[in-house]
């Protein structure tokens, strides 16, 4: 067996006995978990990933959004982005994904809002950024983050021919000005903000490489400016996580260094700890599957 396959086992084996997988040993199953061992499995891991579609269909929430994990309230949150995606990716039924897109053209940013606009503007100068290009935020209710504005965004990308598309064009439009308004000075992204009470913060590799995905349009300079810092980054990366990302996004945007990026996360996953993370070892393979040309979850 290679790699993958060895992967692809592990992932198989720790399915749980109701579907779908949990980020801890014992705990409920994680719909971000879930939509990460789904997308790295192929067809010949059948059980696992009809259990795990299965799973994510029953957990959906009537507004078409998805809670965190199973048994969580009613109320959804940014993992409806990333289900609305996985769902996609392995051809289950439409109508789900379109739930998921309407639920989130609904749901915007705190700064969204016309009072905390002025706040942001007048009163609350500890953060810059431009309140008028706001994203998703983590849960309902709170100000907008990079990840679950980029996971949005790619959701909404990929039902824009069955949704509401001139409501969809104007939030795509927002939120990825948002993305490039808190673009970090040396390139590349944070959690939230580029720059805290006067001083510049430095990019997460993870962050960065998820927002990429987000911005794949020929010659945005921002997305130049953030896969340079992301070049440069990984060499010394010693994070699976980080490095599977950054290879998704390596590949989304056709550069070159995914080769090297590959070769590191392959040294990293043999080495002596191995890899023991679900999430880690289900991007590794959704990475790989990505650099061997079987399919990137995240293309528009």
């Amino acid at each position: 067996m290679g790699l993958l396959q060895d992967i692809q086992a592990e992932i198989e084996k720790r399915s749980l006995s109701g579907g779908g997988w949990t980020a801890s040993n014992g705990g409920r199953a994680g719909v971000e978990t879930t939509c990460y061992g789904l997308m790295a499995l192929d067809a010949d891991q059948e059980t696992a990933r009809k259990k795990a579609i299965d799973l994510l269909l029953r957990l959906q929430n009537p507004d078409g959004s998805w809670p965190a994990f199973e048994g969580d309230d009613s109320q959804g949150c940014w993992t409806t982005a990333l289900a609305a995606i996985a769902l996609r990716f392995v051809s289950s039924p439409l109508e789900p994904p379109a739930r998921a897109a309407r639920w989130l053209l609904t749901h915007k940013g705190r700064e969204g809002h016309w009072l905390w606009k002025w706040k942001f503007r007048t009163l609350d100068r500890a953060v810059q950024f431009n309140p008028d290009k706001y994203g998703w935020s983590w849960f309902p209710g709170t100000v907008s983050w990079v990840i679950p504005t980029a996971f949005s965004l790619i959701a909404i990308k990929q039902s824009l021919s069955y949704s509401e598309n001139n409501r969809a064009t104007d939030r795509i439009r927002i939120g990825t000005e948002m993305l490039r308004d808190r673009a970090c000075p040396q390139g590349g992204w944070n959690a939230g903000n580029a720059v805290v009470f006067g001083s510049a913060l430095g990019p997460h590799i993870d962050t960065t490489a998820i927002a990429l995905l987000a911005l794949t349009e020929p010659g945005d300079g921002t997305a130049a400016h953030a896969l340079k810092s992301i070049r440069d980054a990984v060499t010394d990366c010693s994070s699976a996580y980080s490095l599977a990302w950054s290879a998704v996004a390596f590949c989304l945007h056709r550069d070159p260094v995914v080769h090297r990026c590959m070769d590191h996360l392959r040294r990293v996953i043999a080495g002596a700890d191995g890899v023991s993370n679900m999430e880690s070892l289900s991007l590794a393979a959704i990475a790989i599957k990505t650099a061997e040309g079987m399919g990137n979850p995240f293309e528009v």
